[in-house]
């Protein structure tokens, strides 16, 4: 082989990686392939407000949109929606933690 086969081979390799690039640029440039979110100055509507592993391939998701939760199974062959509708709890510290049972009177 002669110089002439390599210097074709590597102009042709910067030649593919400058259009790749160049299409890079592009997609970047006009916003094609990004992921969509919320708009500038416009309030976030979805958001995930807890997790809680179940076991090794599921996860309960509590998912919020507007005022309105929803809990979500995720993980395994399928999703399930588990509830749907729950209202919105805006302030969890004022939520109250669950009662501790009081010691029960010994028995004889």
């Amino acid at each position: 082989m002669d110089y002439g086969n390599y210097i074709r081979f590597v102009a042709a390799l910067i030649f593919v990686l400058g259009l790749i690039a160049l299409a890079t640029w592009l997609a970047k440039r006009f916003g094609i392939g990004t992921r969509s979110g919320p708009m500038r100055g416009a309030p976030r509507r979805l958001r995930v407000v807890e997790i809680a592993t179940v076991d090794a391939k599921h996860r309960a998701v509590l998912l919020r949109r507007d005022d309105t939760e929803h809990l979500v199974l995720i993980g395994g062959a399928t999703d399930i929606v588990i509830e749907s509708g729950i209202a919105a709890n805006d302030d969890a510290s004022t939520a109250t933690p669950n009662p501790v049972p009081k010691d029960k009177p010994e028995e004889s």
